[in-house]
């Protein structure tokens, strides 16, 4: 069953940021769908929930260098 879920980054400033989030959250198992937004300084992931859960992307984001806001 597919999920999604919305995560506020911190961190982010820059089109590379962009890059760098939505390469590590399309990295975790389960993700199918990655939409990061700069102006809007979030992600929205579509995954199943089996698969992945708020600890992978947070450790996804971490990796990446930024955080995910609480």
């Amino acid at each position: 069953m597919e999920t999604k879920t919305t995560l506020q980054i911190k961190g982010m400033s820059c089109q590379m940021c962009v890059k760098h989030v939505t390469k590590a959250l399309q990295g975790v198992a389960g993700v199918s769908d990655v939409k990061v937004s700069l102006e809007a300084n979030n992600a929205e992931i579509t995954y199943n929930a089996g698969l992945a859960g708020m600890d992978d992307f947070k450790a996804a984001v971490a990796e990446a260098g930024y955080e995910v806001a609480a």
